[in-house]
């Protein structure tokens, strides 16, 4: 068995080395693999079904294939990934997030092979950034509970995932704007996001006595979950409790009541970040458009009432 110790000093030398596995070392470098690799944070979350639908509809019909793994939330699943993604020689490598590790991002850089970034914004891309500003979205979310006439607002959250960190940062901004803002209404879980999550914290804003009247939450399957915990405890949505969540997943409009939401256009992402890499890969060179902001719409519904 090899100790903790040894292990860890296994891992800072293949850092140290940049070691990416090569298990098609066989292959000339220069050969084409008609690969594109797509890195995502996780294959259970709705959230990404769109966006790889999108990437299968524009990539398959132009004679690519689709290589994903999933990173889970974590950055040392990421950096294997990459790695392994590496390995397979793809001509193009996307990828949700734009916070990779310095090793990630070094990775990436010395590959060689073009790199679209998604989901989120960033100034300085590595190769082509395309999403949308999420910390601008979380605040507009909350400006529109704000100005349906709430004051006690909560917001409710993963820490896990980096998108839903910087959505608590809009809502804290929107909130500090309008004189409102109150750490303690705010409830966030290290774990992945899911239904059982948001039913948990809301119901830690309730028992702590905090008497939020409205809850932002950071994406719609915890929103999903405020609408259960409430409906338990016959807390009447929207009368006593207005619930918001983000990113319009096909239950959203369907839940009783329909669910506000941000809607995030997750399909045409996917299908800019495809078209994006194929050209690239076609001219050799990167688009002089190297940041796109793709925006994002308000989604007003049943789960709001309007309190001036």
């Amino acid at each position: 068995m090899v100790s903790p110790k040894l292990q860890e000093r296994i891992k800072a030398a293949v850092r140290e080395l940049a070691y990416v596995p090569d298990i098609a070392a066989s292959r000339l470098a220069s050969a084409r693999t008609h690969t594109i690799g797509v890195i995502v944070s996780s294959l259970t979350n709705g959230v990404f079904a769109d966006y790889i639908n999108a990437l299968h509809d524009t990539l398959l019909p132009a004679g690519f294939q689709v290589l994903i793994l999933s990173t889970r939330y974590s950055a040392e699943e990421e950096e294997k990934a990459i790695a392994t993604m590496l390995g397979q020689h793809p001509e193009a490598i996307i990828i949700v997030g734009i916070d990779q590790s310095p090793h990630a991002r070094r990775l990436l850089q010395e590959s060689g092979v073009p790199v679209v970034q998604t989901f989120q914004l960033t100034d300085d891309p590595i190769d082509v950034n395309i999403g949308l500003d999420q910390r601008a979205a979380a605040k507009a979310a909350t400006n529109l509970l704000i100005a349906s006439g709430h004051r006690r607002i909560g917001a409710i959250g993963s820490r896990l995932d980096a998108r839903a960190r910087v959505r608590v940062e809009g809502y804290r901004a929107a909130m500090q704007q309008a004189g409102l803002l109150d750490e303690g209404l705010i409830a966030t879980t290290p774990t992945q996001t899911n239904v059982m999550a948001g039913r948990e914290l809301i119901g830690r804003l309730i028992d702590e006595g905090k008497k939020p009247d409205a809850v932002f939450c950071c994406d719609d399957l915890m929103a999903l979950g405020a609408l259960f915990e409430c409906l338990k405890r016959e807390i009447k949505v929207p009368k006593a409790m207005s619930i918001i969540g983000f990113n319009d997943l096909e239950f959203a409009a369907a839940a009783t009541p329909p669910l506000a939401t941000v809607v995030t256009p997750r399909y045409e992402m996917g299908e800019r970040a495809a078209k994006t890499v194929m050209r690239m890969i076609e001219t050799g060179e990167r688009p002089a458009e190297r940041r796109i902001d793709l925006g994002f719409t308000l989604e007003r519904r049943g789960s709001i009432a309007d309190r001036r």
